[in-house]
């Protein structure tokens, strides 16, 4: 049983090497919402612009080693935040904690992940289906957490053509993918209206990676 789970988590596999593991992350969702406060206030959330010029939906922000960065020259990972010149944050311990321990419960042991992608969606903001695919390292899975208001997740296939699956994930659920399936296209659907006691109007999401 997760350690992090308020009651029992269960699991739901998206498709062979991918699966949701509901309210994994629930117990010490307050905790993770202070360390993002923390982050933001060292790395400020942004909008960040696509390389063929629109302005994303989402706003962003990193901590670890490396952080993901778009702009007229590509998307990429940088060892500093390009709006402070500074490195990004470290990674919290318990937000690597949790991602070592998530990965653990899908199946995927030793993750070592060197950044961490934080995602701010207010109504309206979404993610079009898109590959992980700027990371060096895709033998290590993907640890992607939610946080505050629910969301439709899309997992898709390997083209972007693939059927797609819809999952609705809601605050502390965890889904990780990897293997056979890190590849595949995922998104996730606008952000509808509404209000959670922890977040207000505000979705957040923690994406671990390894990129090197």
């Amino acid at each position: 049983m997760s350690l992090f789970a308020d009651e029992p988590p269960w699991h739901f596999d998206l498709t062979p090497g991918a699966v949701v593991l509901h309210r994994f992350a629930r117990r010490e969702a307050l905790a993770l919402l202070e360390t993002i406060t923390s982050v933001a206030s060292q790395a400020p959330f942004r909008h960040l612009v696509t390389p063929g010029g629109q302005t994303m939906s989402v706003a962003m922000t990193n901590c670890g080693k490396k952080g993901w960065h778009s702009d007229g020259h590509g998307y990429r990972y940088t060892s500093q935040d390009p709006l402070s010149g500074k490195p990004w944050p470290d990674m919290p311990g318990n937000l690597l904690l949790l991602a070592r321990l998530a990965a653990q419960e899908a199946g995927y042991s030793d993750f070592h992940p060197d950044a961490c992608l934080i995602n701010r969606y207010v109504p309206g903001a979404r993610l079009s289906l898109h590959q992980d695919k700027d990371e060096q390292d895709r033998a290590a899975p993907i640890v992607s957490v939610s946080l505050g208001l629910p969301a439709v997740f899309q997992f898709g296939g390997a083209t972007r053509q693939s059927a797609v699956q819809r999952v609705l994930l809601e605050h502390g659920d965890v889904v990780v993918w990897g293997g056979p399936s890190r590849l595949f296209y995922h998104g996730v659907l606008a952000l509808k209206e509404g209000f959670h006691p922890d977040t207000g109007a505000i979705r957040y999401n923690l994406t671990f990676r390894k990129t090197c």
